[in-house]
């Protein structure tokens, strides 16, 4: 059967299934999961303004895709330009829009996340085609993505400029996640340096890598964008992710 896929406010006894540990440490690595922001968005409270903006793919009677996306101001004073901070950044955004009863004038796409046994199957692009489906519906015309590159953990020590400058013979992204953003019509805006920031004692970091921190610097972790800092003196490890922000023009 082909992947169906319903809004939160459509199927909400499915909540617990696209919460679940299913979808959190078996796809995202543990450091991924410790983002402070992300409770400006996930926590119940929260998450309850944005149920016509999470997406749920079905397959048969199986959950096996999510996304979610979050509405926000855009082109207004002080946010002329799409922000740095990527990810964390419009989160904050749509949080202050809440509480400023600020009208949204388009959406953020921040995660299209398949269990393994979705992958490879073309889901996620029918999922980023239901993200920007339903965006239109809502009466937006762009949604902005602050894409996480799906290979570029493969190389930690390259610049993210270095890595979007590889191309294909064909002149589409080397990254397939990029690729498929761009087969859509997306279009590659600009570099999010600081999109995510995960920090953490050294023991923390010990914990959720399975690795042991012998001395200082920069170091890579499985799963990671880019190296990790860090200080053993101190006491802590920063990990700053990079990522890519894509605009659909709908």
């Amino acid at each position: 059967m082909p992947l169906r896929v319903f809004t939160l406010r459509e199927r909400p006894e499915l909540r617990p299934v696209i919460l679940s540990a299913s979808f959190g440490a078996s796809i995202w690595p543990q450091y991924m999961l410790q983002d402070p922001v992300a409770r400006l968005y996930f926590s119940p409270p929260f998450l309850d303004r944005y149920l016509d903006f999470v997406l749920i793919g079905v397959d048969g009677n199986d959950v096996v895709a999510r996304g979610f996306c979050v509405p926000f101001a855009f082109n207004i004073p002080d946010r002329e330009e799409l922000p740095d901070g990527g990810w964390d950044e419009v989160i904050r955004w749509a949080h202050e829009d809440l509480h400023l009863n600020r009208k949204p004038t388009a959406v953020g796409a921040l995660e299209i996340s398949l269990l393994p046994q979705a992958r490879r199957h073309g889901h996620s692009r029918l999922m980023l085609e239901a993200m920007k489906a339903n965006t239109r519906a809502r009466g937006f015309a762009d949604l902005f993505a602050p894409v996480r590159p799906t290979h570029k953990h493969l190389q930690p020590f390259t610049s993210m400029r270095g890595y979007l400058d590889e191309v294909r013979a064909d002149g589409l992204p080397h990254d397939p996640w990029l690729r498929t953003h761009v087969r859509v019509g997306g279009r590659i805006v600009k570099i999010a340096p600081h999109a995510m920031t995960m920090v953490g004692s050294v023991a923390q970091w010990s914990k959720w890598t399975g690795m042991t921190f012998e001395k200082s610097g920069l170091v890579a972790v499985t799963g990671a964008l880019s190296p990790i800092h860090v200080s053993l003196e101190q006491n802590y490890g920063v990990y700053v992710e990079p990522n890519v922000w894509v605009h659909h023009a709908l």
